[in-house]
């Protein structure tokens, strides 16, 4: 009997010039009253997140869990700081992304967002990603954290579609086919 496959997914906004953050891991230069723009949507097709712990220790100085009640885990070989946040369903994995993959098919996750800048590079260089949501902000911040990294082959990407939005998000959907 052939097992059920994990999708991977990545949804992120970047400046037009590939930054996720600054240097310094600040996302004060991201609008504070962009429109929707398919977040909600996309968070409800998703049954885990898998995040990297620099992104973790940023979601936990927003002051409000983002997340819900949605399993959340976090790739660290550091000890989560305690409490966790109220509601938050998350754990601590110290592992390659094919033992993430593997460790979460194997409990029945279905979709798993993909997220982090390392997180997100580590899963395009081991081949595990399905489809990637990249929604450019109009803004150059010259420097910072890059959404990709070196990758051990080129990865073609097929475009699904590309919605632009009012306040100038464009965001773009594309297929990474096996």
């Amino acid at each position: 009997m052939e097992r059920d496959m994990l999708k991977a997914s990545v949804f992120v906004g970047t400046s037009v010039d590939g930054f996720i953050a600054r240097s310094d891991g600040a996302l004060d230069w991201l609008p504070d009253d962009a429109e929707e723009h398919g977040y909600e949507a996309f968070m409800a097709s998703v049954d885990v997140l898998v995040i990297g712990r620099n992104t973790y220790d940023t979601v936990l100085g927003f002051g409000t869990w983002p997340y819900g009640a949605k399993p959340v885990v976090v790739l660290t070989h550091r000890p989560l700081p305690s409490p966790l946040p109220a509601g938050a369903q998350v754990e601590s994995l110290a592992a390659s992304p094919a033992e993430v993959v593997a460790t979460l098919e194997a409990r029945g996750f279905r979709h798993a967002y993909v997220d982090g800048g390392i997180v997100v590079q580590q899963f395009l260089q081991a081949g595990l990603i399905q489809t990637l949501t990249i929604t450019r902000i109009p803004r150059l911040i010259g420097s910072g954290i890059p959404l990709f990294g070196a990758l051990p082959q080129d990865v073609i990407l097929r475009h699904v579609r590309t919605t632009q939005y009012p306040s100038g998000l464009v965001s773009s959907v594309y297929a990474i086919d096996a």
